[in-house]
């Protein structure tokens, strides 16, 4: 696909993500806004991926989703993606709904492989994942996303050793580097400190895209990752991404991190981003 088509679908997800947390006053729209142009990229260009969805993801490429509260991003991408039919996304949190606050796969939602949400688990599953493919003789890639925050727990170090001792080269690791999380900037919270030497210290290979809402800067740390899949090194790539990309009012600021706009907001926010796609 070219820029224009995944910048079309990106800004058609950002539209779903809006409609699906105001819908039913609850969710995370920040993060979700923020992470739109790298997942649109992975499902609809990057990643090999069969459909219909098979939860044992031989011979294709798979993703988890390690910052689960990010799912309305998740659930829109699988829904034009053709995991399920989009109209579904009007279920969002709703009763009975498959589509909960964060993923989780005792209800069978094609392209749910784990439930997440508990933050620093995801990056364990993923390496266990990659290592699984290589003792298969699967050559395909097992791509995560973990959020800034995140990395403040102990388990994401755990599991980067983990990934470094066994050489998982086929292991992708984005991080949602917005600089945000729920209680205000990472600076605040806990200080981050100097990333990309902490990764490469642990054994990985690093990039860091400085413009991390481009889809051709995206794309470029993609495939130098890829290339670089038969050296001995699991692949990190920081994003540094704009929470609530997309909507003027939202950007950069923590305060979205997990309200949903009202209606006027939701006006607002809607007009900034016009699609040629269906809303469901």
């Amino acid at each position: 696909m070219n820029n224009t088509d995944i910048t079309q679908i990106a800004t058609q997800v950002r539209r779903d993500i809006l409609r699906m947390v105001h819908g039913c006053n609850s969710g995370h729209p920040g993060g979700s806004l923020g992470a739109a142009d790298l997942l649109t990229l992975l499902y609809f260009e990057i990643m090999d991926i069969k459909l219909p969805f098979e939860m044992n993801g031989k011979e294709e490429d798979i993703f988890f989703l390690s910052n689960g509260h990010i799912s309305p991003l998740f659930y829109s991408i699988l829904a034009r993606r053709g995991y399920f039919d989009y109209k579904e996304l009007a279920t969002f949190r709703r009763l009975n709904s498959r589509l909960q606050g964060h993923p989780t796969n005792h209800d069978n939602l094609p392209g749910v492989r784990i439930s997440s949400g508990s933050l620093g688990q995801g990056l364990s599953v993923a390496a266990g994942a990659a290592l699984a493919k290589r003792m298969d003789g699967d050559p395909k890639n097992v791509y995560v996303l973990c959020g800034d925050g995140e990395l403040q727990e102990g388990q994401i170090w755990e599991a980067a050793l983990f990934a470094a001792h066994y050489k998982l080269s086929n292991l992708i690791a984005f991080v949602d580097w917005n600089g945000q999380q729920i209680d205000g900037s990472n600076e605040d919270v806990i200080s981050l400190g100097d990333l990309s030497a902490k990764w490469k210290s642990f054994g990985w290979d690093v990039q860091t895209v400085e413009k991390g809402n481009d889809i051709v800067e995206i794309r470029k740390a993609i495939l130098i990752a890829k290339e670089n899949i038969f050296t001995a090194h699991p692949k990190i790539i920081l994003l540094k991404t704009k929470m609530g990309k997309g909507v003027d009012f939202m950007e950069g600021t923590h305060h979205w991190h997990g309200i949903a706009p009202n209606d006027e907001q939701l006006k607002s926010a809607l007009l900034q981003l016009p699609s040629a796609l269906l809303d469901y």
